[in-house]
Parts: structure tokens; sequence; C-alpha cells
């Protein structure tokens, strides 16, 4: 199966060119979609540089949006461009391994699945405190409320098939992206699969805070009233 990954970028300049250079070394059919949301602190023109050098090869495609928007709005910009089977995103930073995508393709093939989330909790992980109690609190709300049983909901590592991803029609801009995904994808009926992953948390640059967790907790609520 051909992977689409998709890099939303905004503001990650020291990351960027080291996260594409992991990507690119995963030893699977591919291709690399970076989409920068805007950056203002030279990301943009570093990618701008060499796209015009052709540094990278013919699988990476550079997209730049005229403005900062949010994740969710770099997510669904970047998704416009993929023709892979199946999709799956790419966190700008360091915190990520891409190479977990391995084992969750595998599981994926092998189960003959529709969605794999890479879970950073079913195995002991270090994760400062306040991202954990949040974590924990929108997980068990996504649980209680759809009648699920996953231990991550705010992955970035949510694997899933081009097809179903574009069915969901999704809407939001920024962070609230990561509740609607799994929302949407639980309302239809599907299950989602976890395997454990490896993670390498930062404080610095990190662009999340708690509105984002209040703004978390809204849609959750939304989607199952009025989906």
């Amino acid at each position: 199966m051909k992977l689409s990954i998709i890099i939303p970028v905004y503001n990650e300049k020291d990351t960027i060119l080291e996260v594409i250079r992991r990507v690119q070394n995963v030893p699977v059919e591919k291709e690399i979609i970076v989409v920068d949301d805007g950056s203002s602190d030279g990301t943009r023109e570093l990618l701008q540089e060499i796209k015009n050098k052709e540094v990278l090869n013919n699988s990476v495609k550079i997209i730049f949006k005229d403005k900062n928007e949010g994740k969710g709005s770099a997510i669904r910009k970047g998704l416009k461009y993929t023709t892979g089977d199946v999709v799956v995103i790419q966190d700008a930073d360091l915190e990520y391994n891409p190479m977990e995508w391995c084992k969750m393709l595998k599981v994926m093939e092998e189960k003959k699945l529709d969605i794999v989330y890479g879970s950073r909790f079913i195995k002991k992980q270090p994760v400062f405190l306040i991202n954990l109690i949040a974590n924990k609190i929108l997980t068990f709300l996504t649980n209680i409320l759809f009648k699920s049983h996953i231990t991550d909901m705010e992955t970035c590592y949510k694997m899933c098939k081009r097809d179903l991803l574009l069915s969901l029609n999704l809407q939001t801009n920024s962070f609230e992206i990561e509740p609607e995904i799994t929302c949407k994808i639980l309302k239809k009926g599907y299950t989602i699969k976890e395997i454990p992953i490896t993670y390498s948390p930062r404080r610095k640059g990190k662009k999340i805070n708690w509105k984002d967790g209040v703004k978390a907790v809204f849609y959750i609520f939304k989607y199952r009233i009025t989906l």
C-alpha cells in the first residue's frame, strides 16, 4: 500500500529538515506532502529555498498557505494532494518516530483494517503531567460518549485509509481536527485499532494550550450530538 504523509508545519525551522529526512528514510512506498501554514520564523523561506534547488526528490510536494490558520487547515489542504491508499499525519517537530509506521502498516495489512492509531499510552512513556491529564480527560470523554475503548485520542499518528478520511468531510482549522477525526470515525461505526509507539515529548515550541483543550471538549460533545 502506498502511504501519503501530510506534514503540517508552522514555525519549525530548526526541525523541519530533519523531520523530512527521517520520513524519507522510512522503507515504505510513500509520498510526502509538506504544508507550510504561513510560517514567519524562516521556515517558509527554508522550504522555498530547497524547493527551488530541487534538493528534495519527486516524492515530496511542498505547499505554501498564504496565512496561518492552524493544524487542521493545513491537514485539510494537504489531503487534497494525496494519492496514496493510506494517509498519516507527521508533526513537524521531533516527538514522533516515523519508523513506527512500518508496524502500523503491517497491522493494517494483516488484519485488513481501515484505521490504526499509534498510542503513546499503551506502554509507559515520558509525558508531561499536564499533557497527560488533558489527554486522559479528552480520551475518557470520547470513550464514554462514543462507546469506544481507545487510550490516546490526541495522538498524531492516526493512520487511515484515504477514502475513509476523505468521507469524513473535515471542517475544523486548528487542533480540534484531532477530536473531529476520531469522533467522526467512531460515529460511522468503525473500530479503532491501537498499537504502542515511542514518543519523545518537547516543551519548547509547543503551540497547543489550555484553550485548545477546552475547544476539544466542546467539539467532542458537538459531534456526539450533531453527527
